[in-house]
């Protein structure tokens, strides 16, 4: 570890366990944040992108 980075917040496995998307998480620099933001586009573009039975009808 480079001693002359600031050491950051280690969250423990409850912590992130608990941890649920906010809509803050798309300007946050964290690991944590950063990953919950690009799940929730991820699955928001899925949701929206609909299933093949959608486009029959």
């Amino acid at each position: 570890m480079d001693p002359k980075q600031p050491k950051q917040h280690e969250l423990h496995t409850e912590e992130m366990a608990d941890r649920q998307f906010e809509a803050e998480d798309y300007n946050r620099q964290d690991e944590l944040s950063q990953g919950l933001a690009e799940t929730h586009e991820q699955m928001s573009d899925v949701y929206s992108e609909g299933t093949v039975e959608d486009t029959n009808r």
